[in-house]
């Protein structure tokens, strides 16, 4: 029995594995290395293409006994990855935003974090972006104070570094893993209450590296 099991988590981590590095490699880099968006993505769709380039010929190999060419299959795993990211960040469905403004803002917000959400969205095809990008009038509207140093706003990486999720209506067993898998990935992750019960979900900005 406790094989089985073993076995059974080893195949999820099989499975799971070149996603955590794509994106848990880019919030790293993003993170540690001060790269920029764009960089610390490219780099890690290199490394998640290595590893899938692995585990292609570990599968190839053990069924035709061929070698084959490396070099051929790692120009197809980087397609393969880079057109699972393109999708990721530029065509998050409309389905999955509260509003047709928060689809508008969504463009705006870190690729880095519009990867880890459309990511999430294939396990969890309920999920919804409540707000994204902001400006300090935008907290007014709502009958709040304004926040200086918000990361809804535009940071100088161009983007905005935080979006927030819907957990109303969901179980707190659904949000926890929720927030939990944010957290993994190396995101800040705080549940809060100033327009609404939400998840606020934020990846460091450079210039304000305490701002949440």
């Amino acid at each position: 029995m406790f094989k089985l099991i073993y076995q059974i988590f080893q195949w999820i981590f099989f499975l799971l594995a070149p996603f955590i590095l794509l994106i848990r490699g880019s919030v790293l880099l993003h993170n540690s290395y001060s790269l920029g968006p764009w960089l610390s993505i490219g780099l890690s769709v290199l490394g998640t293409s290595f590893l899938m380039l692995i585990y292609f010929s570990f599968i190839y190999d053990k069924v035709t006994g061929k070698i084959g060419s490396l070099r051929g299959r790692f120009f197809l795993m980087i397609l393969a990855v880079g057109t699972f990211v393109g999708h990721g960040i530029f065509f998050m469905s409309g389905a999955n935003m509260k509003t047709d403004a928060v689809a508008k803002e969504i463009n705006e917000v870190h690729p880095i974090l519009r990867l880890a959400v459309s990511t999430l969205v294939h396990l969890d095809d309920g999920l919804i972006v409540t707000d994204a990008n902001r400006k300090p009038e935008d907290y007014k509207k709502m009958g709040l104070k304004s926040i200086k140093n918000s990361l809804h706003y535009q940071q100088n990486s161009g983007y905005s570094h935080a979006l927030d999720l819907r957990v109303n209506g969901r179980s707190e067993r659904r949000n926890y893993l929720l927030k939990s898998y944010f957290w993994l990935m190396g995101f800040n992750t705080l549940r809060h209450h100033g327009t609404g019960d939400h998840l606020h979900i934020s990846i460091q900005s450079h210039e304000r590296p305490n701002a949440i």
